[in-house]
């Protein structure tokens, strides 16, 4: 018999005529019921959010740069005026996005293939792209140069592995230039000297480590700047007109710092005053007149404005609380980014830094329904098996439209170098405010936003159940939560927080009632065996070097593959045909080994995605899919439903 899932969670059976939504071709659902037409009309207004993300200022016409999505796919659109038409200028079947020359010329746009993260550059210009990279590699943007005659990446081009450092004038792809040749996959230029002679460049080692070069662009040669031997790590680096190289930095810190760097010392000299918060990101003004930085503080951002002359700060309060991305400094010094929050999808916004007036320039369509109907996430603080302090965002349903003890899904994050943080939930919001089913987003330990000591305490293979632990910690205090179902919660998550569903899956799964583990690990010996050259040996750093035997051995003992014949519960699996991070292999290997043993998984596979689904009819599907899943398992003992 099949069901409709509908507000209130009650199941009602269907016909076995009734019409089934179309699957988009590019999908395989193996083992996975198609989906009711029913279902799709019920969700429609939840499909249909859009974002904008402000993506910079063309300086010739002060318009503002966003990516949007009309279509399928997120394109780049001008706005010319707060709250003036979105004009559309990109037109691909892949996501695209793109940065304005500081003459306003010349667009560089980005743009891979399904979602292969193999990056080319290309002008755009009257809807064509003209690329400018080899059209094989792996290729990174950088930094425009400050006359905006250059643009420094990277790119793998020479050997597939190490991001050796270019430079072209993207007028003329026929300048496109060697400058240096490194050793890794973590090489980036990140910001060119005002004199033009010079970059600073960005070598990432890991999260709590990584270096910064001063490179000359004319012979190639490459300084380090600091001491290389201390662990320190940096998160942004640029120059002030005046040749000062101001970075973010934990020297000396649990959290990263707003500050200056000695080219010729590396002594580093700490100007923000938030010893408890990181800095995210900052841009400084053309005229060097004050610095626009961000802090995380909690999960939530907050804009401030330091003049380096004074030290004196200025918070930007007139922001709606969520969280920010994408700061940058126009050269008249109007300040752009990107806010989300619970109540409002992301969207471009401005500040005039001298009012500090903001101005919301995109209002983003929320297919019809009233985003202040959504409800704000509430903080949770556990201590874990070993004492540690870890949270999470918990968003509770709306008590009065739904009372009593709700169904949870628990949502853990990627990364693990990541962070859940209170933004808009999207088609979640279904979940929410149609059938009452609680979400819990946890920040286990290796999350950032905690400071480098939070951030290290999952690293390497002997550390990395610490991590899953820490779930049932906060499984002891949800199942006592008045509001909270314990004998309907369930788990989710997507890369790294795939291989919390599955490791969650196992160890909690009596306490669990299904897992949808999207782009998954699933065997980190063969993860590592297999994921992308260029990010091999990135990824050992934070799990663990499988050449090493000892480490090799644990490895294979805590990957979920390992231990399928633990796992009792119903499991989705959601891969990307081209993912290069985690690979379809890893999906393939645990779905054959649960039906094998006689278990449920169900399989979706994005032929043309990779780590994760970028295409609105995919995503579609996926979240059908989805709540196809959490109808026969988590929801399947809702009040008022028929067996």
């Amino acid at each position: 018999m099949r069901f409709l899932l509908l507000a209130g969670a009650a199941l009602l059976p269907l016909s076995p005529a009734y019409a089934d939504a179309e699957k988009p071709a590019a999908l395989v659902a193996d083992g996975v019921p198609a989906i009711p037409d029913a279902i799709v009309a019920e969700t429609r207004p939840y499909m249909e959010f859009r974002t904008a993300g402000f993506s910079g200022w063309n300086p010739l016409d002060k318009s503002m740069l966003i990516t949007t999505r009309f279509a399928n796919t997120a394109q780049l659109h001008v706005v010319k005026a707060p709250a003036a038409a979105r004009t559309q200028i990109s037109f691909e079947a892949e996501p695209v996005g793109g940065r304005w020359s500081p003459r306003g010329d010349v667009l560089v746009v980005r743009k891979d293939k399904g979602g292969d993260e193999f990056f080319q550059l290309h002008t755009l210009k009257d809807g064509k792209l003209t690329l400018i990279t080899d059209g094989k590699s792996r290729n990174e943007f950088g930094a425009w140069s400050k006359d905006g005659a250059w643009v420094g990446y990277s790119s793998t081009r020479r050997n597939g592995t190490d991001s050796d450092l270019y430079v072209v004038d993207p007028r003329n792809p026929a300048t496109n230039r060697l400058v240096a040749q490194v050793k890794g996959g973590g090489w980036q230029v990140s910001d060119f000297a005002p004199d033009g002679k010079r970059a600073v460049v960005f070598e990432y080692v890991s999260v709590t480590k990584s270096n910064l070069h001063l490179l000359d662009l004319a012979t190639g040669k490459m300084t380090p700047i600091g001491d290389h031997k201390k662990a320190v790590a940096y998160g942004g680096a640029e120059f002030a007109p005046d040749g000062t190289l101001w970075v973010t930095s934990d020297e000396g810190s649990d959290f990263q710092r707003l500050g200056t760097i000695d080219l010729k010392s590396g002594k580093f000299t700490v100007v923000s005053k938030d010893p408890k918060w990181d800095v995210d990101s900052f841009d400084i003004a053309d005229d060097g007149s004050f610095i626009a930085y961000v802090t995380n503080e909690a999960g939530a951002s907050r804009l401030k404005l330091l003049d380096p002359k004074t030290g004196a700060v200025r918070g930007v309060d007139a922001l709606p609380l969520g969280v920010i991305g994408g700061i940058e400094v126009a050269r008249w010094g109007t300040i752009g980014l990107t806010l989300s929050s619970a109540k409002s999808p992301a969207d471009a916004y401005s500040v005039d830094p001298r009012t500090l007036a903001v101005t919301r320039w995109t209002q983003s369509e929320t297919g019809g329904l009233d985003p202040n109907a959504n409800v704000e996430p509430e903080f949770v603080e556990v201590k874990s098996f070993d004492g540690e302090s870890v949270s999470g965002f918990l968003y509770r349903p709306d008590a009065k439209k739904f009372p009593g003890k709700r169904p949870l899904i628990v949502n853990i994050h990627g990364g693990p170098e990541g962070q859940s943080r209170p933004g808009f939930q999207g088609r979640s919001n279904y979940l929410l405010n149609e059938l009452g089913v609680a979400i819990f987003y946890p920040n286990v330990r290796g999350s950032t936003g905690f400071g480098k000591r939070f951030v290290s305490l999952d690293n390497g293979p002997f550390k990395r159940e610490d991590s899953v632990k820490d779930v049932a910690a906060y499984l002891g205090v949800l199942e006592k939560d008045a509001t909270i179902d314990p004998a309907r919660i369930a788990v989710t998550g997507g890369s790294y927080g795939g291989y919390m569903c599955y490791a969650s899956a196992i160890r909690y799964g009596a306490q669990l009632k299904g897992a949808n583990c999207v782009v998954a690990i699933s065997n980190f010996v063969t993860f590592l065996e297999n994921t992308q050259s260029y990010r091999r040996d990135l990824r050992r750093v934070e799990y663990g070097d499988e050449r090493d035997a000892k480490q090799r051995a644990k490895l294979m003992e805590i990957s979920p593959l390992t231990r399928v014949g633990e796992l009792n519960i119903p499991l989705m699996v959601v891969t990307g045909g081209n993912d290069p991070r985690v690979p379809a292999s890893e999906a393939d290997q645990i779905v054959k080994a649960v039906r094998a043993k006689g278990g449920t998984a169900w399989h979706l596979l994005g032929q043309n995605e990779g780590h994760g689904f970028a295409k609105k009819e995919n995503a579609d599907y996926q979240f059908w899919s989805g709540l196809m899943f959490w109808q026969q398992t988590l929801l399947a003992g809702a009040k008022g439903a028929t067996d």
